[in-house]
């Protein structure tokens, strides 16, 4: 039985749970950011949609059961378009997902109340909560990765647009009529900025196989010096920092904060952005802006999703008797 009631709790905790193509990254979270509990559930031998939603909800279980007071709820990060708790589509690695009231059926399955939104918005919601960007009011995160993802800050919240549909930041165009992209479109920033593209730009040069080569590999080579590999480096600093500068001129954050496995390779890869940047962009938009490293790594999606609860859910606490 599930009761509801508004009193204020001593202490609270959420669930959370970013879900991504081959496995599920689980917490158990309280509100100051700390991870009581957190384990990952592989998810690649799912074959269908249903099967998936069953690991969810058994990962869900799972976390509540390590805590004998009440949770605020459930976060859960998920890839593509969401909307008012509706997988609307996108999550191309996935099977099906396809305007799916996800949210609907997991509170049916488990009990708890469900927020849903985006898994690169929440990663930057997790950096501005409790990571790079928690003294800020306005920021800009970036991911970057097999694609590019992020999302806007604003006042603190989380801005996708009308209905949640905006957002999209590795698909602003940076080549009118340019190379192709994943979503359909040409010349954005994903196709020409991702790790993707940068193994791409690289191996075609040397005529290397795609799969024998990874981003680490390309910066080792660039710290001595091979020359395809400085060429492809500076090429990716160029078109991300173009990116970069079209969101600062646009919205002037605190700070723009880069994730993604290729931002921990050294100081050197931040640095060289914030000479593009600040060559670049309009010098009043970008006084007050700083370019960081994100702090929270891997636990920045989980640590978002439970802020999203935070956020969302926190007038209505409730127990399972």
């Amino acid at each position: 039985m599930i009761n509801l009631y508004n009193a204020e709790l001593p202490s609270s905790y959420a669930v959370g749970i970013d879900v991504g193509g081959t496995s599920l990254k689980c917490g158990l979270v309280d509100e100051k950011g700390k991870i009581l509990h957190s384990f990952l559930v592989p998810i690649q031998n799912a074959g269908t949609q249903e099967e998936i939603i069953q690991l969810i909800a058994d990962a869900i279980r799972q976390c509540t059961l390590q805590v004998k007071k009440p949770i605020t709820g459930v976060g859960i990060g998920f890839p593509g378009l969401v909307e008012n708790g509706v997988i609307i589509g996108g999550a191309d690695n996935l099977p099906g997902f396809q305007k799916l009231p996800l949210a609907n059926i997991l509170k049916e399955l488990t009990g708890h109340p469900i927020v849903i939104d985006n898994d690169a918005n929440l990663m930057g919601l997790g950096e501005l909560t409790y990571g790079a960007a928690k003294d800020c009011t306005d920021a800009v995160f970036l991911t970057v990765g097999t694609g590019i993802g992020g999302a806007i800050m604003i006042n603190k919240k989380l801005y996708g647009g009308f209905n949640n549909r905006g957002g999209e930041l590795g698909h602003i165009i940076i080549q009118q009529n340019g190379l192709a992209c994943n979503c359909g479109g040409r010349g954005c920033l994903e196709a020409y900025a991702s790790v993707s593209a940068l193994i791409e730009d690289y191996t075609s040069k040397n005529k290397l196989s795609f799969k024998e080569i990874d981003g680490r590999y390309i910066i080792e080579k660039y710290h001595i010096g091979e020359e395809h590999a400085v060429c492809a480096m500076e090429r990716h600093f160029d078109y991300l920092a173009a990116g970069i500068v079209s969101f600062i001129n646009i919205c002037s954050p605190q700070k723009v904060i880069i994730g993604g496995g290729i931002s921990e390779a050294g100081t050197f890869y931040i640095d060289e952005l914030r000479q593009r940047v600040k060559s670049l962009s309009i010098p009043a938009a970008s006084v007050h802006t700083q370019i960081v490293s994100a702090e929270l790594g891997n636990n920045a999606g989980m640590l978002g999703c439970s802020a999203n609860v935070f956020q969302k859910l926190k007038i209505q606490h409730y127990e399972t008797k």
